[in-house]
């Protein structure tokens, strides 16, 4: 088509040709009018739920700094008391997409953690950054880590109580390794029970729970608040591990292909905002401990998010390993492999009773598809494969070859 004919083709003609499907216009008139509104979101107002976590800072971010706006989008963070909710709320259509548990996503999609609906994981919003606190009642008592805990509960037997914040969640995922590590069969030595994050700490306070899994600022809220111990963070768990997700369902991708791209890439950018330096990270802890947010202290998050970490008993040391939205575009790729692993986790404790098709549900739910063009329109570097290699704390490799033998091979399972 010539440069006359595409300026001569104005806004009223375009519109026209959408309006009639085309018919009897030249094929390359309907590939012009394709491309005019290709980009277009198909929705221009989005409902994103969150959690009251600091791993809600990108997509509160997209918002407040207005990113969302120059993508044609206009996000609404709405703040959500549960996991359970979240998923019901995504599973109902009334959220749009959520900050969420990677491994709740894979639990809907299967039908092992509520309604079964097929569902959508967008990007990566952050890695690591949470932690496994223990009371302390049981520090005090010599539990300060994994060994102390196992000796004292080899030594004390009473049934101790451990709490996550999903079934199939990242929280309990993180909580079952652990233990797991250190000789404690999550199943059959403790007592496990589901509390949404921001009760975690009032919990602990009135002796509901011996030690949590929980995302910040809610570890560190428990040391400022003199009640609990942090035993370990989850990026010794597993270093640089996937966390929270964008989530939707398959088919708002496929309604609205164009708004699943243009929030994933407001959010990649917004990302990238954080991570590019203390100021930035400063008035993202500023923004999120807001009522509307997180509801806590700025000192509750500020610290942990730059890697300045004490244990609650006098140690303290920076971590390098800590909080990251962005990272240089490391941290957001949805990899098959880290699908693959939370579907390894979940045949291990039982919640699956048979293998899946572990490549195949993780292709299906990760839409890398997306995430290309969204990392495309935020100038977001790819990476090279979408599988990763990565040692976790047992000293296990994981690099998603040979999925059901990793399942089968752990010494603790179901």
């Amino acid at each position: 088509m010539t440069d006359l004919l595409k300026t001569s083709l104005n806004r009223r003609t375009v519109l026209q040709a959408a309006t009639v499907g085309a018919v009897g216009v030249s094929p390359a008139l309907r590939a012009l009018v394709h491309a005019q509104g290709s980009d277009a979101p198909e929705k221009k107002e989005v409902k994103i739920g969150f959690i009251p976590l600091t791993d809600c800072a990108s997509v509160v971010m997209a918002s407040v700094l207005g990113i969302d706006k120059k993508y044609g989008v206009t996000i609404i963070p709405t703040k959500e008391a549960s996991w359970a909710g979240v998923r019901d709320k995504l599973v109902n259509g009334e959220l749009d997409f959520a900050h969420v548990l990677y491994g709740l996503v894979y639990g809907v999609h299967l039908g092992i953690a509520g309604p079964k609906k097929d569902m959508a994981v967008l990007m990566n919003l952050n890695h690591n950054g949470q932690a496994i606190t223990l009371s302390k009642k049981l520090a005090d008592k010599g539990a300060v880590n994994g060994a102390g805990l196992a000796k004292l509960m080899a030594s004390e037997k009473r049934e101790y109580t451990f709490a996550q914040t999903f079934p199939t969640g990242t929280h309990a995922m993180w909580l079952y390794y652990w233990l797991a590590a250190h000789g404690i069969d999550p199943m059959k030595d403790a007592k496990v029970i589901t509390v949404p994050p921001p009760q975690m700490v009032a919990n602990m306070r009135v002796g509901n729970m011996d030690g949590f899994c929980v995302g910040e600022p809610w570890n560190h809220r428990a040391i400022m608040d003199g009640i609990g111990v942090t035993a370990t963070t989850t990026q010794d768990i597993w270093k640089d591990h996937p966390e929270k997700v964008l989530g939707t369902t398959s088919e708002f991708v496929q309604k609205y292909p164009n708004t699943a791209r243009a929030v994933t890439a407001a959010i990649l950018e917004a990302g990238r905002w954080i991570d590019e330096g203390l100021a930035n990270k400063n008035k993202m802890a500023e923004t999120i401990a807001g009522k509307a947010y997180v509801n806590t202290g700025v000192d509750a998050i500020n610290q942990r998010i730059l890697g300045r970490y004490q244990d609650g008993m006098g140690k303290t040391w920076d971590d390098p390993n800590h909080m990251k939205f962005y990272n240089d575009g490391a941290v957001n790729f949805p990899y098959l492999s880290d699908g693959m692993w939370f579907l390894t986790q979940h045949k291990r404790w039982g919640l699956l009773k048979d293998h899946p098709d572990y490549a195949g549900v993780a292709k299906a739910i990760n839409r890398t598809d997306v995430y290309k063009q969204a990392a495309t329109a935020s100038k977001t570097p790819l990476p090279k494969s979408e599988m990763r290699t990565h040692k976790l704390v047992d000293g296990v490799v994981w690099d998603g070859k040979d999925p059901a033998k990793y399942a089968d091979g752990f010494k603790l399972k179901a």
